[in-house]
């Protein structure tokens, strides 16, 4: 909408003091000519702006314009962004994680420069990923999720940027004390990791098992040009590599969806493509370790996907819808 483009474009100059019109429009994804008339239409509405002609040249805000969030604290500012993070939202669908994502440009173009920085750091160390492991992890439960505080000892480390002794309790072992350098938190299907340097290289520890965390005053060692969602994706395909995948399944589908079904379930299964169906569909072949397992993985697409085979995955889906009905075929449980 036009109202929204026009306060972005003040944001924008507010943040990076002068860009051209084309820059805006590569910013706001829109014609060139129709950021122009946005800039005549905020001058017309008393925004002070200046365009300076020539190389280097561009639009500024004058008088020190500006609109001001300075009310939010670092730590609800964080917590904002974090919160409305993309991996956070990609539940609510399209819709909902777009209007977020622009919300959360103007929030950030808006915050004082000091905050601004802060946040952004804060961003780089959290992510949420809302994908399935394609099976549930052991004693994977909701004593994992919470108010964990050795989850906010370790993104206060990770954000301070120093090191970390912690006792961490492996299973049917001990619990050992390791000198860690932290360097970023998932939080994948209510579970807690923690990513960090170790004295073997990067290493990935559930929070869960966290008995203790030691700040340290000593500087952590962080990769150059670390990326927390491009370390976590290496993560997940090594752990792939080791997950044996016996149950080969033949889905059909329309193209649009079977790209849904790769992007949802290729990060941890086996997925190719398969031969076209008879009745005009593509498939897929995906591997899978059980049959339920595939059956879970491919439940939420619902009719959309059809599996053409084995039967024992049919019979598992089949299965599942039973005991859908005898849950919810009695209608209502009376709660308000």
């Amino acid at each position: 909408m036009r109202a929204d483009r026009l306060v972005a474009v003040v944001l924008l100059l507010q943040v990076h003091g002068r860009l051209t019109a084309a820059e805006l429009a590569a910013r706001l994804e829109t014609s060139e000519r129709t950021i122009r008339r946005d800039l005549d239409a905020l001058c017309m509405a008393g925004v002070p702006l200046y365009a300076q002609r020539g190389r280097g040249g561009g639009w500024t805000l004058l008088g020190g314009h500006r609109i001001d969030l300075s009310g939010l604290t670092t730590a609800e500012a964080q917590a904002l962004f974090l919160a409305t993070a993309p991996g956070s939202v990609a539940a609510l669908g399209a819709g909902v994680g777009e209007g977020l994502a622009a919300a959360r440009r103007k929030v950030l173009a808006a915050l004082p420069e000091r905050l601004r920085a802060q946040v952004e750091a804060a961003g780089a160390t959290v992510l949420v990923d809302p994908s399935s492991w394609g099976r549930a992890p052991d004693g994977c439960g909701a004593q994992d999720a919470g108010d964990d505080p050795h989850v906010a000892q370790l993104r206060a480390a990770v954000l301070a940027g120093v090191q970390v002794v912690v006792g961490y309790e492996p299973p049917d072992r001990p619990v050992e004390d390791r000198r860690l350098h932290p360097l970023g938190l998932v939080c994948k299907r209510g579970v807690w990791y923690l990513l960090a340097g170790a004295p073997a290289g990067l290493r990935t520890y559930r929070v869960s098992r966290v008995r203790s965390v030691t700040v340290t005053g000593d500087p952590a060692e962080r990769p150059a040009g670390f990326d927390l969602a491009a370390a976590w994706a290496g993560v997940q395909r090594s752990l792939a590599a080791r997950v044996p995948a016996r149950v080969e399944v033949v889905v059909a589908a329309e193209p649009p969806m079977l790209t849904r079904v790769r992007s949802a379930v290729g990060a941890w299964w086996p997925v190719e493509d398969g031969a076209p169906h008879g009745d005009g569909r593509s498939t897929l072949r995906l591997r899978f370790a059980t049959a339920s397992v595939a059956a879970a993985e491919l439940a939420p697409f619902g009719e959309a996907v059809e599996v053409v085979g084995p039967e024992e995955v049919r019979a598992e889906l089949a299965e599942l819808g039973r005991r859908l009905v005898r849950r919810y075929a009695g209608g209502s449980a009376g709660v308000v």
